[in-house]
């Protein structure tokens, strides 16, 4: 089973992004904050991380850049999920080591399309 870490401190959006990975058949692990998400990701090795940047104890920003600099985690995919959605936001996010950016309100056909681009279909 494809396992996607959704690390997102709003309560609705983490149910409401999780309701659509888990209809699209998606085994969904979830992190409240950065400091989590970054233990879930060593931890579980999901094969994509879902990073909100506006996060407790510790940002996405930083959270993707720590993901990406350990050799256990850094093959694993991060699309920054954000309502930062200013000019410049997405260079920020990419910088950070996040190979995507997505922007909030999510917009469910977008947030397909790029779990297409980074995950293959189950074979099992």
């Amino acid at each position: 089973m494809i396992r996607v870490l959704v690390v997102e401190d709003n309560k609705d959006n983490l149910m409401l992004i999780s309701d659509v990975l888990m209809m699209l058949r998606y085994d969904v692990i979830t992190a409240l904050n950065g400091v989590e998400g970054v233990e879930k990701a060593v931890a579980e090795l999901p094969n994509l991380i879902l990073m909100d940047l506006s996060l407790p104890q510790m940002d996405g920003w930083t959270a993707a850049k720590t993901i990406k600099q350990n050799p256990v985690s850094a093959h694993i995919p991060i699309i920054a999920l954000t309502a930062h959605a200013m000019v410049g936001d997405r260079e920020k996010a990419l910088e950070s080591g996040c190979d995507d950016y997505l922007s909030k309100p999510i917009n469910i056909v977008e947030l397909r399309t790029k779990l297409a681009m980074y995950l293959q279909p189950d074979a099992s």
